[in-house]
């Protein structure tokens, strides 16, 4: 059964699609880009940008159940290429090992000109361990 994710204030809404999407174990989190709680990008260079995309992944994540831990798979996508060992570096600081599959793609343009990097990922939705 599928279950809608979304975190409030909802961005994703306006634009009928699910900020996540949870099915069985698994959640489909959509690209998250750098915007602030005021849905705009937020100010600064592509690291800035690029650690609060990751901040709202890991809030859809946790919203659907998972964490950054339980990520599958990540799509990362960015509009220069050039920034390519600052993405290793926010790789580093979000996820550990096992690392997951990833893909990264330079793309013309996000949604929002000022947007550089935009991350969507797949993850599993683990039990909690019984100590």
């Amino acid at each position: 059964m599928r279950e809608r994710i979304s975190t409030q204030p909802d961005p994703y809404a306006p634009y009928l699609l699910s900020q996540g999407i949870r099915f069985g174990d698994l959640v489909f989190i959509s690209g998250q880009a750098a915007g602030g709680e005021d849905g705009r990008i937020v100010p600064g260079d592509f690291l800035t940008q690029g650690r609060q995309a990751f901040a709202n992944l890991r809030r859809a994540l946790e919203a659907g159940g998972s964490s950054l831990h339980d990520v599958i798979k990540v799509t990362i996508f960015v509009t220069n290429m050039g920034h390519f060992q600052d993405v290793v570096q926010l790789r580093r600081e979000f996820f550990t090992a096992p690392y997951p599959a990833d893909t990264i793609a330079e793309i013309k343009a996000l949604y929002d000109p000022a947007a550089m990097i935009e991350i969507e990922a797949i993850a599993a939705v683990c039990a909690p361990k019984v100590a």
